[in-house]
């Protein structure tokens, strides 16, 4: 990818995080190209003119319960229905890593019961030139949690053989600003008297002063930890690129993990991977050689003496006296 390229996505990759985090008011600046990437800058920019149109409305028809909208999720879709490009909390939300979510199809993240809801719009998008309309969709996440959203759709042309693209942008809507603050401030409020009770107990402790975690950076790396309960049987990423999924820095991501749950990132990651094996073992059929591949083992000797460690047992040792047997 050229440098130019590169700063242009870039732009758009700044206003999606503007989006997320409620700013509608952002714009990014026309250029004279003719291609796809302008072509989805004006989507946005036109998605948001409308989002900012409709809150000042609202805030003007009834100012003691102003919306607030976010966007929640984002999908760039190709002519075959495929992902091409979500943004951060798309990944967070749907509890998958990037890669497993871009080249899937759409509808792969949509429960049973929306699927045919989902491709009777699909027809009617490949029918029209543009098209611009909402639908509401069911998604599902990998642990088979339902979420229910309302979903805008806007397609866009592609390239200069004008494939054409859909833009589906999932948005938060919430009468309740107040209380979402306050909700919010009696969180931070907490955390903050928490740390403070720790901090109380070891003032006799000469210690380097420590990092102060924001409400934010702990709600990234709790995301950050449903993800991994999520994935034990991916390979796991380098705790940089980790770390940039969920929207942190490699040292927030470690410090807080720590602070959080009194481990690191990859123990807690074995320490998951065993106790799901050692559930499996027990409670199943399924062979020793088939769960540790399934927990994320690349092979059965290393599975076996990484599980006696922890347990003081083998696998094979408890498969013995699981219930499954013994029923």
């Amino acid at each position: 990818m050229d440098d130019e390229l590169q700063q242009r996505m870039q732009v758009i990759n700044e206003m999606l995080l503007e989006m997320a985090s409620g700013n509608f008011f952002y714009r990014i600046k026309r250029s004279p190209k003719n291609d796809n990437i302008e072509a989805l800058v004006v989507t946005l920019n036109m998605l948001a003119e409308e989002i900012q149109d409709t809150i000042i409305h609202q805030g003007y028809a009834n100012t003691n319960k102003t919306i607030l909208d976010i966007v929640q999720m984002s999908f760039v879709l190709d002519a075959k229905g495929c992902i091409r490009m979500v943004n951060q909390k798309t990944c967070n939300i749907l509890s998958s890593l990037y890669d497993d979510i871009v080249g899937k199809s759409f509808e792969s993240f949509l429960s049973q019961a929306s699927i045919p809801k989902w491709k009777a719009k699909w027809n009617r998008i490949k029918e029209k030139e543009i098209f611009d309309t909402s639908i509401n969709l069911k998604f599902k996440s990998k642990g088979d949690l339902i979420i229910p959203k309302i979903a805008y759709l806007t397609t866009f042309n592609y390239s200069d053989i004008k494939d054409k693209w859909t833009l589906i942008t999932i948005i938060h809507h919430s009468n309740f600003q107040n209380q979402l603050d306050s909700d919010l401030k009696n969180r931070v409020v907490k955390q903050a008297k928490k740390n403070e009770e720790i901090s109380s107990k070891s003032t006799n402790k000469i210690s380097k002063p420590k990092l102060r975690l924001s409400f934010e950076d702990i709600r990234k790396i709790r995301e950050g930890h449903d993800i991994i309960i999520n994935n034990l049987e991916r390979d796991f990423p380098s705790l940089k690129d980790f770390a940039l999924q969920i929207g942190t820095n490699e040292f927030k991501l470690k410090y807080g993990f720590k602070e959080l749950y009194g481990t690191t990132v990859h123990r807690f990651l074995m320490q998951e991977r065993l106790r799901k094996a050692q559930m499996m073992i027990q409670y199943s059929d399924v062979s020793l050689k088939l769960i540790a591949y399934m927990v994320g083992f690349k092979s059965m000797p290393h599975f076996s003496r990484s599980f006696k460690k922890r347990y003081g047992y083998s696998p094979s040792a408890l498969r013995k006296n699981s219930i499954t047997n013994n029923s």
